[in-house]
């Protein structure tokens, strides 16, 4: 058995949103793969600096456009956040153009705000090292 991002991702939403996927904003089943594609591209840690970085690109947009202020977009934020540009590897570039599909799926959803994704895919991260060592939780996530 491995880590199963899909399945906690899922799970958190559940938490947030309510157990019936009906009650789920319209655009969580279409940004669901995409949070699964970063995990899978870049692993589980390093996933997590990368919302936690896509969180940060986001509030600066969002900053922006309360203040009317003139920015360059979630993009740019995105690849100043995460520094993308200084490691251009095909994982990178994976999660940097998933990111940036997912957070225009999102966008496009009034009824939520994509932050609540991140935190979201930030929860289920945190899962696979909230096991504590020996469980066998734990150990069937290394198998």
């Amino acid at each position: 058995m491995t880590y199963n991002f899909g399945l906690y991702f899922a799970q958190e939403l559940g938490n947030r949103f309510g157990s019936h996927t009906d009650s789920w904003p319209a655009s969580a089943e279409q940004v669901i793969p995409f949070f699964a594609i970063i995990v899978r591209a870049l692993g589980t840690d390093d996933a997590a600096q990368w919302f936690e970085a896509s969180r940060r690109a986001h509030q600066r947009v969002v900053t922006a456009e309360q203040n009317r202020a003139h920015h360059f977009g979630f993009a740019h934020h995105l690849d100043v956040e995460t520094e993308a540009h200084q490691e251009l590897t095909l994982p990178v570039v994976a999660a940097f153009e998933v990111t940036k599909a997912l957070y225009e799926v999102s966008r496009r959803d009034a009824a939520v705000d994509v932050d609540v994704y991140f935190e979201c895919a930030l929860q289920a991260c945190a899962r696979r090292s909230s096991q504590p060592a020996g469980s066998p939780v734990a150990a069937a996530a290394t198998l």
